[in-house]
């Protein structure tokens, strides 16, 4: 896979999965941001398909 289309893959998952994310606005609204983020980067099932299209990336460089 090339860069460009893993960019795309992203930008995909991120726009069908994590605008509008309800577990996302729940944390933060709760326990902040921060929390927010660690939670989507650590413990989402997304968050783990995003890391792997990362690595993908890193990769590549």
């Amino acid at each position: 896979m090339n860069r460009k289309k893993i960019y795309e893959e992203v930008e995909d998952v991120i726009y069908s999965f994590c605008h509008g994310c309800f577990l996302q606005k729940h944390f933060r609204k709760e326990y902040g941001r921060s929390y927010a983020h660690q939670f989507c980067i650590s413990q989402c099932t997304v968050g783990e398909k995003l890391k792997q299209l990362g690595n993908e990336l890193n990769d590549r460089s």
